[in-house]
C-alpha cells in the first residue's frame, strides 16, 4: 500500500502503540498537540509520531484519522474531525456500543466521510496477541495500513457495528467478570467473611486468592475508563434483547474506583474494597 499519513486522535497508551505499528510499515504517524497534557508530547514524540500541532492541521495532512479515546468523548472527536474539514477515511476504534458507532458513521456519512468500524482486544500492541477488528466497506484498506505488526488487524465483515458488537461482548467476560469480582470481596469483606471464602478459594485451587487480589488491585488504573465501558456493553446488550442490569451495577463499582488511579504504588486491598463500599452503607466490624 502506498505511504498513508495516519493521524491519530488521542495517543494514550494504546493509540501510541498502533501508531508504532502503522510507522514500522512505512507509514506517518501525526498527532495534534494543542490542548494535550506534557505526558502526551513525550509518549507521542517518543514513539515517532509527528506533532501536526492543531486538529484543523492533522485533518488537512491525514488520509486517516484514528479515534481512540475514552467512550464517553467518541462522538465529540467525531464532531469536531468533520468540522476541522477532514476529507479522508475515519476509523472509530473506541470502545462503543454498535448503535453508537453505527450512528456515527451515518452523521459523517451525510458530511462525505466514510467511516470503519474498530475494536481493539488486547493491551497496547508491543507484542503480538492485541487484535484490531475491523468492519465497514472500506474495512481492508485500514487492515493493510496495520499489516506490519505485532499489532494483528482482522476485517469481520462489511457492516459499521460488527466490530464494536465483537469489542462489546468479548469486554463483557473480561472487564465485567473483574467488576463481578470486586463486588464479591467487597460483599465477603462487609458480611464480615472475606477470610473464610479465600481460605475455600484456596482450597479449591490455590493461588486463586493472590491472583483475585492482584487483579482488584490493578483495576484501578482504568477504572475510570471501564466505567463509561460497562455503560456502552450494557446498551449493547438491551439491543440484544439481553438483560443489562449486571453492566449497569459494573459501571457503578468501577466508578466508584476512579478516584485510585493515579495510586502510586497500587493500593492496598482495603482501601480498593473501601471505595465501593462507601457508597453502600455500613460494614460489618
Amino acid at each position: 500500500m502506498p505511504r498513508t499519513r495516519i493521524g491519530f486522535l488521542h495517543p494514550g497508551a494504546m493509540g501510541v502503540s498502533l501508531a508504532a505499528t502503522a510507522i514500522r510499515g512505512g507509514h506517518q504517524a501525526l498527532w495534534a498537540s494543542a490542548g494535550r497534557s506534557p505526558a502526551t508530547r513525550v509518549r507521542a514524540t517518543g514513539h515517532g509520531l509527528l506533532d501536526a500541532g492543531a486538529l484543523s492541521e492533522l485533518c488537512d495532512r491525514a488520509d486517516v484519522v484514528v479515534s481512540i479515546c475514552p467512550p464517553h468523548a467518541a462522538e465529540d472527536v467525531a464532531v469536531a474531525v468533520a468540522d476541522a474539514g477532514f476529507q479522508g477515511l475515519f476509523v472509530d476504534a473506541n470502545a462503543i456500543a454498535p448503535a453508537r458507532v453505527t450512528r456515527i458513521a451515518a452523521d459523517l456519512g451525510a458530511r462525505g466521510l466514510d467511516l470503519v468500524d474498530g475494536g481493539v482486544i488486547g493491551g497496547p500492541a508491543w507484542e503480538p496477541g492485541t487484535w484490531l477488528h475491523l468492519s465497514g466497506p472500506r474495512a481492508a484498506e485500514v487492515a493493510e495500513v496495520f499489516a506490519a505488526g505485532p499489532l494483528t488487524p482482522h476485517v469481520l465483515g462489511p457492516d459499521v457495528g460488527t466490530a464494536s458488537a465483537l469489542k462489546m461482548v468479548y469486554a463483557a467476560r473480561t472487564k465485567g467478570t473483574t467488576a463481578l469480582l470486586l463486588a464479591v470481596l467487597g460483599a465477603a469483606e462487609r458480611l464480615g467473611v472475606r477470610g473464610a471464602l479465600e481460605a475455600q478459594w484456596e482450597a479449591d485451587a490455590p493461588g486463586t486468592t493472590a491472583e483475585a487480589h492482584d487483579r482488584a488491585r490493578r483495576a484501578t488504573r482504568k477504572a475510570w475508563r471501564f466505567a463509561g465501558e460497562m455503560e456502552e456493553i450494557a446498551a449493547t446488550f438491551a439491543s440484544a434483547g439481553m438483560p443489562s442490569g449486571f453492566f449497569e451495577a459494573a459501571a457503578t463499582t468501577y466508578r466508584a474506583l476512579a478516584g485510585l488511579k493515579d495510586a502510586d504504588p497500587l493500593p492496598d486491598l482495603d482501601e480498593v474494597l473501601a471505595a465501593p463500599a462507601g457508597a453502600g452503607g455500613p460494614r460489618r466490624g
